[in-house]
């Protein structure tokens, strides 16, 4: 039985615990987290042992699942993976690259397994495409989400637009080349909307827009590759494929002709099935497999290094503009 210790119980930290619960092969030890009144709510509504040292409860878990707020998960990490605990912590990896970069050292000291949480991995419209040949040469991306207070500590870029770059880390698989970010503060000290485009060596162009301040949701993201358009709705959890009909597609894929000035093409049109699935239950099942079989995690300590690092070169791109713009 693989012994999990919980530290932070806010929104998403109460998910968690409700997930664990679910995982067969699995057990929640206790938790921590300093707020008397959050702590008290949790171990009642769920049953388990609060924790007020959070050593002691490092001391008595196999693996750590950290959802405190972005500036503590440096130290808690810190504090597991000195003690050669295995741990899952929720995206972004850290505050700034130098607690990033240190965690790496630790974790290939500790040699345990380590997940990040960019549950969009685990998301059943993007899961529907796994075996489907990927190449994008342009992708285009909408995150928009309504003004909530929480999570806010950290800019758009951070809490809302990591989640597409480590998509798009994971799908292009090229160098970047060239970085273009505009950003604006307006309810925030730090960006609540901003627009990017990211170069790649190999070609591809992907263009991204998140905000916090907007009137409707949407996480959409588009992708553009030779012969093919690919669209992925996260929030509906919808996705669809439209290609030329190659000669070996199923002869029940819905098609049509277009005549074209190379002659009449076949054009199909493809909605894979997604799977009903829990994402986060998916990916804390995904993070107890990897310690159980020793195998590798799905989002590595590496992919929540390159999205922060590339989301750090886009902050410092916005900051740079904006003192450009003061300047003249």
């Amino acid at each position: 039985m693989l012994k999990i210790g919980i530290f932070g119980v806010g929104h998403l930290g109460k998910f968690h615990i409700s997930n664990w619960k679910e995982i067969a092969g699995a057990e929640i030890v206790g938790f921590y987290d300093p707020n008397d009144e959050t702590a008290a709510a949790v171990a009642e509504k769920f049953g388990i042992k609060r924790f007020t040292d959070m050593e002691l409860l490092m001391d008595e878990i196999d693996a750590a699942d950290v959802i405190t707020p972005t500036q503590f998960h440096f130290p808690v990490c810190e504090l597991a993976l000195r003690k050669s605990k295995h741990v899952f912590v929720e995206k972004p990896l850290a505050n700034n690259m130098e607690e990033a970069r240190k965690l790496l050292k630790l974790v290939e000291e500790a040699k345990v397994k380590f997940q990040v949480g960019h549950v969009e991995r685990f998301n059943p419209a993007f899961v529907a495409l796994k075996g489907k040949e990927i190449k994008p040469m342009f992708i285009e991306v909408h995150r928009l989400a309504q003004f909530n207070p929480r999570g806010t500590e950290v800019s758009v870029i951070l809490d809302l637009m990591i989640h597409d770059i480590d998509i798009i880390l994971h799908l292009v698989r090229s160098e970047i080349k060239n970085i273009y970010a505009s950003g604006v503060a307006v309810m925030t000290e730090t960006p609540d909307i901003a627009n990017v485009r990211i170069e790649f060596h190999n070609g591809c162009v992907a263009n991204l827009t998140s905000s916090r301040i907007s009137m409707k949701k949407m996480r959409k993201m588009r992708l553009f590759q030779k012969d093919a358009y690919i669209g992925i709705d996260f929030l509906d959890k919808k996705t669809e494929i439209i290609r030329l009909k190659g000669e070996d597609d199923n002869e029940d894929l819905f098609s049509f002709d277009i005549e074209t000035p190379n002659g009449t093409r076949t054009i199909a049109v493809e909605n894979p099935e997604p799977i009903n699935i829990n994402a986060i239950k998916a990916e804390l099942s995904a993070f107890r497999n990897a310690i159980v079989n020793n195998t590798p995690t799905i989002v590595s300590e590496h992919d929540g290094f390159m999205a922060l690092e590339v989301a750090h070169q886009i902050l410092d791109k916005i900051a740079r503009a904006k003192l450009n713009t003061a300047n003249n």
